[in-house]
């Protein structure tokens, strides 16, 4: 564990030692702010015209801070690539990932190691953006427990999409290859259900149960099924494993 701990904290030191982790997080945040802004007019507006008419109250959470959490995840999609792309292929450029692989430190802690370090910088881009969050609470009422789900949902889609980055990175020396491939198969998987409307219905259900964006649905919406939590940590899981797979290809090649 040790071991672990000391790559994921040499990687963090790498994030913010370059301008990395500083440009990502502004982005992040700058793109959440402008989407809070929007949302809360349009919420604004709702609401006084739901008022106008003696309606009751919309509820904030299902009219600002779902739609919030969604365009967040459609950011996360353009984001995350960014953070990957260097993982890997950055060693390899450097020539230190031979040093790497011959230490004795086992694949297993190296790729934990590097995994946690990307998720560790994606939580303070997500931490960032709890001063929205606040602001909410300061001059509303909404319900702590399904933007908590949220939160835990676009947790869990950055780390799916980051073992997609590693293992990506893995493969080539290039960071830019890295970010762009990543991108674009982060993009299959985020379309993969659109294909389902002209599928058969056997075809549709499989589809819609692989699309990542599918369960994250229900997160935004402060549902946490345990289906769900299955599918993004079984994710998780098979990506650190092909990772694993590509760095082993790589000790023995070199």
């Amino acid at each position: 564990m040790r071991n672990i701990l000391a790559i994921t904290q040499k990687e963090l030191k790498g994030y913010f030692a370059s301008p990395i982790a500083w440009v990502v997080i502004g982005l992040f945040a700058l793109l959440f702010g402008g989407f809070f802004i929007a949302v809360l007019n349009y919420f604004v507006m709702q609401s006084a015209q739901i008022t106008q008419f003696g309606r009751e109250p919309v509820n904030i959470n299902q009219m600002m801070i779902r739609p919030l959490l969604l365009n967040a995840s459609v950011v996360v999609l353009f984001v995350l690539p960014l953070i990957t792309m260097r993982t890997y292929s950055e060693e390899k450029r450097s020539g230190t990932i031979e040093l790497l692989l011959t230490s004795p430190l086992t694949d297993f802690q190296i790729i934990m190691g590097k995994f946690l370090g990307a998720v560790a910088l994606y939580a303070l881009m997500l931490a960032v953006t709890w001063i929205h969050i606040g602001l909410l609470f300061a001059f509303g009422n909404p319900e702590l427990k399904p933007i908590l789900s949220g939160y835990l949902g676009l947790l869990l889609l950055g780390a799916a999409f980051m073992s997609v980055g590693l293992l990506v990175s893995s493969m080539t020396r290039n960071q830019i290859v890295a970010g762009v491939v990543t991108f674009a198969v982060l993009l299959l998987l985020w379309i993969l259900n659109w294909f389902s409307d002209t599928a058969s219905p056997t075809v549709q259900k499989v589809l819609t149960g692989l699309s990542i964006t599918e369960h994250f649905d229900d997160f935004a919406k402060g549902v946490i099924d345990t289906k769900h939590l299955v599918y993004y940590l079984s994710f998780i899981t098979f990506g650190l494993f092909l990772t694993a797979k590509s760095v082993d290809s790589e000790r023995w090649r070199g």
